[in-house]
């Protein structure tokens, strides 16, 4: 049987949300995604980045990832709407229900994003092309955004495909296609091309991705390595990662955040740490899970970044064991200079049945200490997670649990925003 699988990618999803929302259940009568507009970060919090940004707003050359003031200077006219995190995962949940509806396989990429299995049932709604236009036409009917559907017969070229022509469009890029469709467009539009392997390509002299398919890839895993051999496969339109209705395991853990104001003392830089430690420790016990290794990440205020870490004695997943860890770390990174962001990450994760190798002199309880964090896990999960705060954040402008979604981008209280 010939595999097909579908790449459905939410056409300018965060934008795309925010605008559907507003027009049918805040009253709005200004569709985003119709002017320059863009999701942005709260400078205040110094998070001002473009989060997404709307098609017309593309023609200013507005990129996500810039800051708002450089965004605002090439389009004074940028009209800017605060994130809301929430509203994403309902509409990603949504999303994904309607294409389950359709097959068993279903990999959720990304919040915006899903590869799906159609080998064994696009036959029950007809033709590739058919069946993509159906999935296509009810998610705006019935969601009210549009998605792009990349056809093919693996992941790859089904995830070009959908990189195609937008919005709200079906395309197919079949091996047999990949000569005409994919080979003249930019190395840099190749998937696991990034900015500074295209820099590296096209100095090389390769400017196109049928010229990265017609290279010798001895040669390309010579100069990039592994990456080399990937992104010639890519270019060639191999591919054979099967779509994964179950996500694989987590090989780490971690969580980083950006602190609203510089940190210039080690007091301040503690209390950041417990609170990423609190976060961490509370996925690696929700996940029933230990890790060995913990690191720790500092960006300065210059912006440069450095990261240092240690094995553990034993596996573990208690907080205050994560956060004494990080705090050692970053006694031997810290030079001195303030500190702008913040990040503890984890590795080698095992399963949470390992034996714990005692010590003749440690004397702490660990049992106990177990006990604790389980306690306030489960009065977290009823009550929510400000049920229980550590003393040392009380009055502190400091979230006791940092990290991932900071709280100002999980909702946005519509009462003091205006909607047009």
């Amino acid at each position: 049987m010939e595999t097909i699988i579908f790449h459905i990618d939410v056409n300018s999803a965060f934008l795309s949300w925010e605008a559907v929302y507003r027009l049918f259940h805040k009253g709005g009568k200004l569709d985003l995604r119709e002017i320059p507009s863009a999701v942005g970060g709260d400078m205040s919090m110094r998070h001002g980045i473009i989060l997404a940004k709307s098609i017309p707003a593309k023609k200013y050359n507005i990129k996500t990832g810039e800051t708002i003031l450089e965004a605002q200077q090439k389009c004074p006219e940028l009209v800017l709407v605060p994130p809301n995190y929430g509203l994403y995962e309902q509409c990603s949940a949504a999303f994904m229900d309607i294409l389950k509806e359709y097959s068993d396989t279903v990999e959720q990429y990304s919040i915006d994003e899903a590869f799906v299995d159609m080998t064994s049932t696009c036959h029950l709604f007809g033709t590739p092309e058919e069946t993509a236009e159906l999935i296509k036409n009810r998610i705006r009917e019935e969601l009210g955004f549009t998605v792009n559907i990349g056809i093919s017969c693996n992941k790859l070229l089904a995830k070009m495909a959908s990189d195609f022509k937008k919005p709200d469009r079906v395309h197919t890029l079949y091996p047999e296609e990949i000569e005409r469709k994919m080979w003249p467009l930019a190395v840099s539009d190749l998937f696991f091309v990034g900015r500074a392997t295209a820099k590296k390509l096209i100095t090389m002299g390769i400017r196109t991705i049928g010229e990265l398919a017609a290279s010798d890839p001895k040669w390309l895993k010579t100069i990039l390595k592994k990456q080399g051999e990937i992104i010639w496969g890519f270019a060639n339109g191999i591919d054979c990662s099967p779509v994964l209705s179950q996500p694989a395991p987590n090989k780490g853990y971690g969580n980083s955040t950006t602190t609203p104001f510089d940190v210039m003392d080690i007091p301040n830089a503690k209390k950041v740490l417990l609170a990423l430690a609190e976060t961490v420790g509370t996925r690696l016990r929700n996940d029933q899970v230990q890790i060995e290794v913990v690191a720790v990440g500092i960006r300065y205020s210059d912006l440069s970044y450095v990261s240092h870490q240690k094995r553990l004695r034993s596996g573990t997943n208690l907080t205050l064991e994560i956060y004494e860890a990080a705090c050692d770390l970053f006694m031997e990174l810290w030079n001195g200079c303030p500190v702008r962001h913040l990040g503890i990450h984890t590795a080698r994760v095992q399963e949470d049945d390992f034996i714990r190798q005692m010590l003749l002199f440690d004397d702490t309880d660990y049992d106990k200490l177990a006990k604790v964090d389980d306690t306030v896990d489960c009065i977290r999960e009823r009550f929510g997670i400000d049920a229980v705060k550590r003393a040392v954040f009380v009055g502190q402008p400091i979230d006791h649990m940092s990290g991932g979604i900071s709280r100002e981008k999980r909702t946005v209280d519509y009462s003091k925003v205006e909607v047009q």
